[in-house]
């Protein structure tokens, strides 16, 4: 199925065009750059197939840019939640550590990567994101907090430290799309 702004941008890509076919025979050479640029889009994707080396990135691009994080990004990815987590947001994403995905039972995260696993794979990555942005200096101990799969995490703040579902936070990275805690480990929706 198609996405609805798809008609409305090919109307307008028709339309730009014809209007550079009008034109006088010194654009012509501007308009086949023009397409040229745009034959080296890719034919689909999403925000996260977005290039931009100037901008802050965005959760996911950060992500990519960790060593830490190459498992989280593999699991992201099998999940199919590379350009959900590269829109806009705003987003606070609980980011475990290669060390804490390794913290889980021999075989857990090879058989989530599996395509059979791919919903219990999403359930755990939308347990590890929330839509909107909790700034750290905000959380309270005790508070609760509906993650994107409905299910609630809680934090922890004890002697300036916060955690979450008893994960420490050990960093807050910024992001243009919402922020990111790093976490020691992997959090576990509750069983249902």
């Amino acid at each position: 199925m198609k996405p609805k702004f798809l008609k409305p941008f090919a109307a307008t890509v028709v339309c730009g065009a014809l209007m550079i076919g009008c034109q006088t025979k010194s654009t012509d050479n501007a308009s086949a750059t023009v397409a040229a640029s745009a034959s080296e889009q890719p034919a689909d994707g999403g925000q996260s197939n977005v290039k931009d080396d100037v901008s802050q990135k965005d959760i996911v691009h950060v992500a990519a840019g960790s060593q830490d994080h190459t498992t989280l990004v593999t699991a992201l990815k099998a999940a199919e939640y590379v350009d959900v987590l590269s829109n806009a947001g705003p987003f606070t994403a609980f980011a475990p550590t290669n060390a804490a995905f390794d913290q889980l039972p021999a075989g857990t995260v090879d058989g989530l990567l599996k395509p059979e696993s791919k919903d219990a794979l999403r359930n755990i990555l939308e347990y590890h994101v929330s839509v909107g942005v909790y700034k750290l200096e905000n959380l309270k101990d005790g508070q609760k907090i509906n993650q994107v799969n409905l299910d609630n995490i809680a934090i922890g703040l004890k002697d300036g430290k916060y955690t979450v579902n008893g994960a420490n936070i050990v960093a807050t990275v910024p992001a243009s799309n919402g922020v990111i805690y790093v976490i020691d480990q992997v959090l576990l929706p509750p069983k249902k």
